[in-house]
């Protein structure tokens, strides 16, 4: 999987962190449309009438710290300029759409991202994008715990997975 910084790092970024339900239920989405799972996706989807705000949000976490021009570069060209637009271009996409068109777009946004992951993150000989949309989970979950801890004596919520 291709190593980024965290989104945190990324110069002109500033975003709330998710609370661990929204990534635990977004995430998990992802990862039901993406095994095929519809009644999972369905139960995710009804339990969260935002579900396409809430992928907005986690797709924004995945395609911004892979496109951004964070200075890792130190010497960018055109094609960098070029890769950070449209990652801005498709992050902003998705989530006009989902303003637009409502919760019916969960799944369209979902196989986008998926389909970006499968592309761009995945490395066709050796990873699955099952695998790396995990990765990405534990990632977003993690930060949203550190984010969002629970108070003393409070279970943290279940990690459900499809």
């Amino acid at each position: 999987m291709i190593q980024n910084p965290p989104l945190s790092q990324v110069p002109g970024v500033a975003l709330v962190p998710l609370t661990p339900e929204v990534a635990i239920s977004a995430f998990g989405y992802l990862r039901a449309i993406q095994a095929g799972d519809t009644e999972a996706a369905a139960k995710f989807a009804d339990a969260h009438p935002q579900m396409p705000s809430m992928l907005v949000n986690v797709a924004e976490r995945i395609i911004v710290p892979v496109t951004a021009l964070c200075g890792l570069d130190p010497d960018p060209c055109d094609d960098s300029f070029a890769l950070e637009a449209v990652g801005r271009v498709l992050v902003a996409t998705l989530r006009n759409w989902s303003m637009q068109a409502g919760p019916c777009t969960a799944e369209g946004i979902a196989r986008a991202v998926i389909d970006f992951v499968a592309h761009i993150l995945t490395d066709e000989d050796r990873e699955d994008v099952s695998d790396a949309l995990y990765e990405l989970e534990v990632v977003g979950v993690g930060q949203a715990l550190e984010a969002h801890p629970a108070p003393n004596g409070a279970h943290p919520p279940h990690h459900t997975t499809a």
